[in-house]
């Protein structure tokens, strides 16, 4: 079981940027994972998925977030990033790491306008 520990959030002003990062207990390249993403879940709504990577594949993002943010990764970090920029009040949410089925604790992300 691959143990995913996200960081990187917090209060900012609308129109501000933060880089959530998410640190994987073993290295993300030599695990073959269909996917590799970050989800979000605002208070009183359900999970969303915000981008990610399917093996071999380029990165998809919701249309919400497109233009906004980017994902990569580092794989001699073991560690996968969302660059969020141009933040809104609506992106105010919990941020997960998500690798198939591991998932981390989440992050608080908090845009205030």
């Amino acid at each position: 079981q691959v143990q995913l520990v996200e960081s990187g959030g917090g209060l900012v002003q609308a129109g501000g940027s933060l880089r959530l990062s998410c640190v994987a207990s073993r290295s993300i390249f030599s695990i073959n994972f269909n996917f590799m993403g970050w989800y979000r879940q605002a208070p009183g709504k359900l999970r969303e998925l915000v981008a990610g990577f399917r093996r071999f594949g380029t990165a998809n993002y919701a249309d919400s977030v497109k233009g906004r943010f980017t994902i990569f990764r580092d794989n001699a970090k073991n560690t996968l990033y969302l660059q969020m920029n141009s933040l809104q009040p609506e992106d105010t949410a919990v941020y997960y790491c998500n690798a198939d089925t591991c998932w981390g604790q989440g992050t608080q992300v908090t845009v205030s306008s």
